[in-house]
Order: C-alpha cells, then structure tokens, then sequence
C-alpha cells in the first residue's frame, strides 16, 4: 500500500513499552469516555465503542476500568470532561505531521504542543496544511503468526478489506473507514485473532529525508507521542528499512 512508512511499526513497538508504564489504560479511558459521550454508551449501537471495547480488552485493561470509563463520558458518574483537539505541522526535514488530541485544558495543551514542536525542529501550521496528503483508513492489526500473504490478500477480497500490508511481521489490513466494524467481525468470525482496529490517517506521499535527520524527526516524533494528551500522531516521513529496524 503506498504510503506505509514504518511510523506505525515503531509506533506499536512503543506501545508494547509504554503499556508497562500503564499510559496505554489512561490513553484508552479517555477514547472510550468521548466516544461513549458522542455516540452513546451501548456499544450495540456505538460501533467505534465496540472495536475501542474490543482494543481494551486485547491490552488486558480490567472490564470495571472500560466500564468506569463508559460511565464518565456518557455521565452515569462525574468525570473529566475531555475536548478533542488537532494539529498541523511540520517536522524536521519539512515531513508532515498531524496530531489528534484528548484534553482537559486546551490552553495547557496548546501551549505545550507549540513548545515540543520548537523544541524539536518543528513549526506548527494552519488545519488543513497537511491534512491533503492524508487519507482516512481503517487499519486491523491482526494475530496470524506465519501467515501466507496470497492467503491473507484472499481473506481481504473476502471480507471486505481493501489491502493487506505485512511489515516486520506485523500484518495489517486496510479498509474504508465504513468498513472498519464490520470487517473487524468478520475476521473474527473466521477464528483469526484481531491485536486492535481504528481509523487513522494514512499518507498519499512519502517523505524521504537524509542522515541524521532521520533520526531527529523520529525523536520529535515519539516526543510527541510521550505527550499524555496525545491520542495519535501521523505522519509521511519514509523511514529506511535499517533504522525502523533500531
């Protein structure tokens, strides 16, 4: 699939280190506490609930966690109000970047945010500078061990999947946004275990950048990943093979 620059690879490796710290259940409570509150608390009738519920559960979250969380945004108990926030930018090397937000205190936030991205080479810009180059997809990490890749391409025609990427043994499959739901249920349905589905951005065009700046921009962007209000980060930088492998 064009576009997969092997920022979601090292993303995931971060996230195996960061649910030590237990950052994974904080980031989850507040997806699942705004999602409850925009779509409703039944995830019979709340389908990005569901697959939020399904992540939950894949990181081993406890069920009176995910239910606490459910009950705060849907206001059964007081709670955090959280606000949904974005950003454009660009990184070191001009690569694009585009940072979706959870907050309790915009003006924190913001203020932290424009301090990471001059901290670390960056500027941010106006909403929609970058936002052409990406695209919404919906991306299923799947369990599937030594998978065949005919196999897996098969699976996706069948179910409904656009696309299958497979990338240091991480297979992924791509579908429309819509499809996201019910593809992520059929997949089940054939026994194959699903590590965790969302929507993300995924970009059109890559972005290749020289030496060292490579490495800086992969900094700048796990900087913005640590930060505790940040739920995800997106980006077009086109990581070489040898350095997503560090």
């Amino acid at each position: 699939m064009s576009g997969h620059s092997k920022w979601s690879t090292i993303k995931r490796k971060k996230a195996k280190e960061d649910a030590k710290k237990g950052k994974v259940f904080s980031r989850l409570a507040k997806e699942l506490s705004v999602t409850a509150r925009s779509g409703g608390g039944d995830p019979d009738f709340n389908a990005n609930l569901r697959l939020l519920i399904q992540n939950a559960k894949q990181a081993n979250m406890p069920a009176d966690k995910i239910q606490a969380a459910i009950d705060r945004g849907t206001g059964a108990v007081e709670g955090i109000h959280y606000e949904e926030m974005t950003y454009e930018g660009y990184g070191p090397g001009g690569i694009a970047v585009i940072l979706e937000l959870l907050s309790d205190n915009k003006n924190r936030t913001s203020a932290e945010i424009k301090s990471l991205f001059n901290k670390g080479g960056g500027n941010l810009g106006e909403n929609g500078c970058v936002a052409w180059n990406f695209e919404k997809k919906g991306v299923i990490n799947l369990k599937v061990g030594d998978s065949d890749e005919d196999a897996m391409l098969e699976l996706a025609l069948e179910v409904g999947g656009e696309d299958v990427v497979f990338e240091d043994g991480i297979v992924q499959m791509i579908t429309a946004p819509e499809d996201l739901a019910s593809v992520c249920e059929a997949i089940r349905d054939k026994g194959i275990i699903v590590e965790d589905a969302s929507l993300n951005l995924v970009p059109k065009n890559l972005a290749k950048v020289e030496g060292e700046t490579v490495k800086r921009a992969i900094r700048f962007l796990e900087d913005l990943e640590d930060h505790e209000d940040v739920r995800n980060v997106y980006t077009n930088l086109d990581i070489p093979d040898e350095v997503a492998a560090e």
